[in-house]
């Protein structure tokens, strides 16, 4: 069999419109303190792949626009929605009581590996920390629960915009397979 690479007018992209018009995911991501505006726009680009609800920008993380969040975002920062608050543990409350389930993405005691994560009905929030210090311990102490990526290498840590890439991913396939 052989294979030809597609240009880019096959792909059937959608226009930014019609991605705002189309069924999102019922996912949430929340940026906890992010510096690097790379990894902020690579979160924002693998949001739009996977249609994702919305982002919430916290803290120090910086919001659109930007040129070095468009760099990596490709124009995903026109697709998602997002919006910016000063406490990611503000966002974590509001998002409970509008009863959305909310997941730190750590390594903690008792964490659930990504491996043993089903999602149940409902809508979830995935909470993503500071590329040095994670996500702050008092909003990793207010969310429902903890998801660990497993990791068999030396480093036992993933750059921020992977671990979501992973995680937003890992969703997708997980409540596709459910309907």
């Amino acid at each position: 069999m052989k294979y030809r690479k597609l240009k880019n007018s096959e792909l059937d992209r959608i226009s930014s419109q019609e991605f705002k018009d189309t069924e999102k995911i019922p996912l949430i991501i929340v940026l906890d303190n992010i510096r690097s505006l790379n990894n902020i726009g690579s979160v924002f680009r693998s949001a739009d792949a996977f249609l994702v609800e919305k982002i919430y920008l916290c803290g120090i993380t910086a919001t659109p626009p930007h040129k070095d969040i468009q760099k990596t975002a490709l124009g995903a920062t026109d697709s998602v929605d997002w919006e910016y608050a000063e406490s990611a543990l503000e966002v974590v409350q509001q998002l409970k009581s509008a009863e959305v389930s909310v997941m730190a993405i750590e390594q903690t005691e008792n964490a659930l590996t990504l491996l043993e994560f089903e999602p149940r009905e409902g809508k979830y929030a995935f909470v993503f920390g500071n590329e040095v210090k994670g996500v702050q311990q008092e909003v990793v102490s207010a969310c429902d629960g903890v998801i660990e990526i497993p990791q068999f290498g030396t480093k036992h840590s993933l750059n921020i915009s992977v671990s979501a890439g992973v995680m937003i991913w890992d969703y997708f396939s997980k409540i596709k397979k459910s309907t």
